[in-house]
């Protein structure tokens, strides 16, 4: 069962069975891939390298972009996959790196080998109109939304895929969807809306961008030689599973749900924490608290269950000098919160929320450059074992790419990475709410939902 966590609190059930049906519905039907390379020369026959802050965050992360047909008529007819197609080709001058295929370096470590051969490309056509794909923001439906987005068949490992493809579907209402497969290794989510605003601002006729990118990772994020490692760097600690969780999603499907939090439930929460410790915390801090402690008892984690919270913070203004503007890569570290189940359980909100707020303020120019170095020296990879990842695209504009047919009507990620991670998204068209979206198995979601009902 798939639910759709509305503003007042009640909850939309979709069954499993209406998931599959929606599915069916969309019934996507693609056209043969083509590679689309930059428009002009660029550098090839050499290694692109990839910071240490690139090689752990190595993952596929599928968004899709939608796209009303206007009032004009200005629709698929008028050919939006070759005018995407187009600004595709120019922008990758730019952003050459793109074009090529990654790679393992001399020393062992992820690389792009600058091929210049192109972006995997894909035209294709929905049997259904674009409003039978629901809200993307509040009814997540992975089976229905990868229809949207191309997977290269047969992939076994990253290696085997491009940095990113591209699928642009057509819609029988004259409306479509842009769908993307982007390798995190390449960027993170500020490089990424960057990359698609860039991509739009060509497609509207631009010759210049309005943010260029910085493509010299290797200048600003290198390793020191020799590594010094001067903080325990225990987002990388692997945590023995003591409560049969792998048992637990074993048995069970994943249930999806996303929570939405309008402003005034988001103050309640905030306003909580504050109450309890007399201290002031953000939005942030106050909300994955909640959410990292929810969770938990959900889970049913045993009392001395070890649990991690992990979370990404953008490093570009906390290094010294800051990564330049425009940086092309990525700009996050991440942090850490560990506690017991039951003293996070036994402790109010605040306690949680504190964590979380320490854990931002360790993040600092040595911390990042300690977590670099930490890489370098052991080449180690954060576990996942018994932690809750949070990833933020709250502060994302992703809904600003303008490719010349306006914003677009809904926008967001196809499925979660892992089912570990929890994602905070903006929502609401002054996206000042944000909707918690995460899976659980069934029994752990259906606890879950009742402590958000309790907020």
């Amino acid at each position: 069962m798939v639910a759709a966590e509305q503003e007042n609190g009640s909850s939309v059930a979709m069954a499993a069975g209406n998931m599959n049906s929606k599915a069916q519905l969309v019934s996507v039907k693609r056209g043969e891939p083509s590679l689309v390379a930059p428009a002009e020369p660029t550098p090839t026959g050499e290694h692109y390298y990839l910071s240490n802050l690139d090689q752990n965050i190595a993952v596929i992360v599928q968004t899709v972009y939608c796209f009303k047909c206007p009032p004009s008529g200005r629709g698929h007819e008028a050919g939006a996959a070759d005018a995407l197609r187009d600004a595709l080709s120019r922008v990758l001058v730019h952003y050459h790196p793109l074009a090529g295929r990654l790679a393992i370096s001399p020393e062992m470590k992820l690389a792009v080998d600058c091929t210049g051969e192109g972006v995997v490309f894909v035209e294709a056509d929905a049997a259904c109109d674009l409003a039978d794909m629901g809200d993307l923001s509040t009814t997540p439906d992975p089976a229905a939304l990868g229809q949207l987005v191309y997977s290269i068949p047969g992939a076994k490992n990253i290696l085997q895929m491009p940095p990113i493809t591209a699928q642009v579907t057509r819609f029988k209402c004259g409306g479509f969807s842009l769908g993307l497969a982007m390798n995190h290794c390449m960027f993170d989510g500020l490089g990424a809306m960057e990359f698609v605003n860039s991509w739009a601002e060509m497609a509207r006729g631009a010759t210049e961008l309005t943010v260029p990118p910085y493509l010299d990772r290797a200048a600003v994020l290198r390793a020191r030689d020799p590594p010094l490692i001067s903080f325990p760097h225990r987002e990388f600690e692997e945590i023995p599973d003591v409560s049969g969780m792998a048992a637990l999603y074993g048995d069970q499907d994943l249930t999806y749900r996303s929570f939405c939090f309008g402003p005034d439930r988001l103050e309640r929460v905030r306003g909580l924490a504050q109450s309890q410790a007399q201290a002031s915390f953000t939005t942030f801090e106050a909300l994955s608290g909640l959410v990292w402690r929810a969770r938990t008892a959900a889970l049913g984690l045993a009392p001395e269950q070890q649990t991690k919270l992990l979370f990404a913070v953008d490093a570009r203004r906390r290094l010294s000098p800051p990564l330049p503007r425009g940086y092309f890569g990525n700009g996050i570290v991440l942090t850490n919160a560990l506690a017991t189940a039951g003293d996070l359980l036994a402790s109010p909100v605040s306690s949680a929320a504190a964590m979380v707020q320490d854990a931002v303020r360790m993040v600092t120019d040595e911390y990042v450059r300690s977590a670099v170095d930490y890489f370098e020296a052991t080449r180690a990879r954060p576990s996942l074992a018994s932690t809750l990842l949070i990833t933020t695209w709250s502060r994302l504009a992703f809904d600003g790419a303008d490719f010349g047919w306006g914003q677009p009507a809904m926008s967001g990620p196809v499925t979660l990475p892992e089912k570990e991670v929890i994602l905070f998204l903006a929502h609401g068209q002054e996206r000042k709410s944000i909707n918690v979206l995460l899976g659980l198995p069934a029994s752990a979601m259906d606890a879950f939902q009742e402590l958000m009902d309790e907020i």
